[in-house]
């Protein structure tokens, strides 16, 4: 019994971690070509698996493509959530944020969601869950943060606000281009990312 126990306490079945060699192929390939541009063949590809195979794991692309849009807005709603619990000064906290944001996963989280909102063909259920997430609940929790950072002459004068649209507009314009730049450049440019927040 105590061997079946732990057993099952283990992190990942080969089952579960199939699933997830599915969904991190399905996330890279929903990011370079989009919903319409996807099929259940190149996932498969991606993965290394047949299609056939695929298909034990998910039914359709337009299902995988729910999943993910779920783990993007968890994923995303985590790391704004934690974002108080980071150490050091409201700068700090940013940057270790921009770090997150700029890294490839999150990056193809991001584009994954930005289809979500603006594709004719992204399932309902997906709508849905972008209709839930609220973007209200992300300013709410960061604005403080660049108040802090005012108040502590880390941050620039003004609106905390119109600060951190700039913020948002800025990382977010990073993440939408697609130019060959080595895998995590703007990570190792960070710092001077940050001075459009700093005096």
């Amino acid at each position: 019994m105590a061997t079946k126990r732990s057993d099952e306490n283990q992190p990942e079945s080969p089952l579960d971690e199939r699933r997830e060699q599915i969904k991190k192929a399905a996330l890279k390939v929903f990011a370079q070509r989009g919903i319409a541009g996807t099929k259940m063949s190149m996932i498969a590809s991606e993965a290394g698996i047949s299609q056939g195979l695929s298909y034990r794991y998910f039914s359709s692309k337009e299902e995988l493509f729910v999943v993910l849009v779920q783990d993007a807005l968890e994923e995303a709603q985590t790391a704004i959530k934690q974002i108080h619990q980071l150490p050091g000064s409201p700068l700090a906290q940013i940057k270790a944020l921009t770090i997150q944001m700029l890294d490839e996963n999150h990056k193809q989280y991001f584009l994954l969601l930005r289809q979500a909102q603006t594709s004719k063909d992204v399932p309902l259920q997906a709508k849905q869950l972008l209709e839930q997430y609220s973007s209200e609940d992300t300013i709410r929790l960061l604005v403080p943060i660049f108040m802090n950072g005012q108040q502590a002459g880390e941050f620039r004068e003004g609106s905390a606000e119109r600060l951190l649209f700039l913020y948002f507009s800025v990382v977010t314009g990073l993440m939408l281009q697609d130019v060959n730049l080595p895998e995590g450049y703007w990570v190792q440019e960070v710092d001077y990312l940050m001075r459009i927040l700093t005096k």
